[in-house]
């Protein structure tokens, strides 16, 4: 196996949820020869400036790791700014890297399995990442691929993350113009074109659906395991964005013990149980008017226009 993949830790005002998550990545064995690189984000308001800094004291001592290093922004950057600029910054001095955000409880093999995925399809280029997470479904196949990319415990190479799009409206443009929508809106746990069109009205800033429309419009696969490695304790209520709910609780699974051979292509069944646990069935005429519905709320909300 190559040396193992950095760790790309992005952090703001969870002293309590960082903690965990520094814990539980402490319990993988490979962590002692892992770089951990974590980036603190700024307050954004004055209230949050002492769970801002409670959190840097936090991280300003962390052990167990190769190394640690720490990049405070010295303003709020918010998310989507800090992952696209911290992920570029480790990919071009690591060439690869394990992405992981201040809510993920991680299974003691979660390192082991990344690093033999990254190492497994570094030179498979239909491969765009790899993922930790993987929704409460049974029956799923132990390891399989999906179209696109993903957010609960990632990881990826410099040269996938270069197909990275910022572009919200030029991604939402290349789908409709290859007749993409509908497919592309059954590849994720929201609705994947809704969450689109928000980035591109300012309703969200999302750096997540950018990277999933960049890969899936280059044709990329995502590593998806059936069960997941990783538990996120961030849909509590805390955090910056969406509410709180058990409904995307899982134990992570404690043993690895390899990756079997796969073809790499889409498993579109294992796609359609997933969609099926978000969305449950959907009215077919509800896709066919899916286009003009988006262009029309694009134009009411001159979304053409948002910088």
């Amino acid at each position: 196996m190559s040396s193992s993949a950095p760790i790309a830790l992005f952090v703001y005002n969870r002293p309590s949820h960082t903690a965990d998550t520094l814990n539980y990545l402490r319990q993988n064995p490979e962590s002692r020869e892992t770089d951990l690189i974590v980036f603190s984000d700024g307050p954004r308001w004055p209230a949050q400036e002492s769970n801002v800094a409670e959190v840097r004291a936090l991280i300003s001592n962390v052990t167990g790791f190769r190394s640690v290093a720490v990049v405070q922004r010295p303003s709020n950057w918010g998310l989507a700014r800090s992952v696209i600029s911290g992920v570029t910054e480790v990919l071009e001095r690591f060439g690869r890297a394990i992405v992981l955000e201040d809510d993920m409880i991680t299974s003691p093999q979660f390192l082991r399995y990344m690093n033999a995925a990254l190492d497994r399809f570094e030179s498979e280029n239909r491969v765009g990442s790899v993922h930790a997470y993987m929704f409460p479904i049974e029956g799923l196949p132990d390891f399989f691929f999906m179209k696109g990319g993903d957010c609960w415990g990632w990881g990826t190479w410099h040269d996938r993350w270069r197909l990275f799009e910022p572009d919200g409206r030029l991604l939402l443009q290349r789908l409709k113009q290859a007749g993409l929508l509908n497919e592309f809106d059954r590849t994720g746990g929201d609705s994947m074109v809704r969450m689109l069109v928000d980035q591109i009205c300012g309703k969200n800033s999302s750096w997540y659906i950018r990277w999933h429309a960049s890969l899936f419009l280059n044709g990329k696969l995502t590593l998806q395991p059936g069960r997941s490695f990783i538990h996120n304790i961030g849909v509590d209520n805390s955090g910056t964005h969406g509410g709180a709910t058990n409904r995307f609780d899982v134990i992570p699974q404690a043993s690895f013990t390899g990756l079997p051979i796969l073809d790499v292509v889409e498993n579109r069944v294992a796609v359609e149980q997933i969609h099926t646990f978000c969305h449950g069935p959907r009215n077919r005429r509800w896709y066919k008017r899916l286009g003009r519905q988006i262009v029309d709320e694009i134009r009411t909300r001159k979304a053409i226009h948002y910088g």
